[in-house]
């Protein structure tokens, strides 16, 4: 992995600095690309203290020039791009129908946006990377699905329907890639179990960090019976990016404490 170069979307948020962090570790030159610029010099400054030196594109993921533009950014500084990861993403209150709610109460204008956040967020910057890395004849992308792509989580109906779509593009340009472009480019994507973030943070969690209504039933539906740690993403990502995964594309990996694994009974 050492010298390799990446470049993660979202790369300020919650689950993207331990991409970040992991990559790093490895010898990777990381770029976060992120719209909060405020939010990427603090996590520049929080690895300085750890001695892991990263750099900041500030990035606007639904903006395709912006997009463009820190492509350029990342060659000019690094030469070349080996890893893309799809990082950015998110939910939206309109977007999701809570148990005093029906399905008449969604907001198609938020459905829309947590849609285009989560589908398009991921399909502008895969297209711009994707040019380099097909002069480049390599290269390794990876996207973020969830366990509601898999099966419908209730209340959060934008967030699942843009998450089972990042499942079929992640097959179908894994293909596209590999048909008209040889074995070099590798797309593929890993499907996150419950992790505790900052957007998600109340509907799981009490303010004393107890178990809300909803944290037990998806604790109780668990087999490790615990919510994942950022880090326990790392193996996952560092495996799926190392030359010697040059076989693996088109896959979903669950890192998800056997969640997808259980019925239940």
């Amino acid at each position: 992995m050492k010298g390799k170069v990446a470049a993660i979307t979202g790369g300020s948020g919650t689950l993207g600095r331990a991409f970040a962090k992991g990559l790093a570790a490895e010898g990777v030159k990381v770029f976060t690309l992120d719209y909060n610029e405020e939010a990427s010099q603090a996590m520049i400054d929080d690895f300085k203290e750890m001695g892991y030196e990263i750099h900041a594109v500030k990035c606007d993921v639904l903006n395709e020039a912006s997009v463009e533009n820190a492509v350029d950014q990342v060659l000019q500084k690094a030469g070349k791009i080996d890893i893309l990861i799809n990082g950015a993403g998110g939910n939206m209150p309109g977007a999701t129908v809570m148990p005093e709610q029906t399905v008449f109460d969604i907001s198609i204008d938020q459905f829309k946006k947590v849609n285009d956040l989560n589908l398009l967020g991921t399909v502008i910057p895969t297209i711009a990377f994707t040019k380099p890395m097909v002069k480049q004849g390599k290269g390794c992308i990876i996207n973020i699905s969830s366990m509601s792509a898999f099966l419908p989580l209730t209340r959060v109906v934008g967030y699942s329907a843009s998450k089972a779509a990042i499942n079929n593009f992640t097959q179908w340009m894994s293909v596209e890639l590999a048909n008209k472009y040889g074995n070099g480019i590798r797309v593929n994507a890993i499907a996150p179990g419950f992790f505790v973030a900052k957007q998600n943070r109340s509907l799981l969690l009490n303010d004393d960090d107890s178990l809300t209504a909803r944290g037990e039933t998806i604790i109780s539906q668990t087999p490790m019976k615990r919510f994942g740690e950022p880090d326990d993403l790392i193996s996952t990502l560092l495996w799926l990016c190392d030359d010697k995964s040059s076989f693996i594309t088109g896959i979903v990996v669950p890192v998800d404490g056997g969640y997808s694994a259980f019925s239940g009974v």
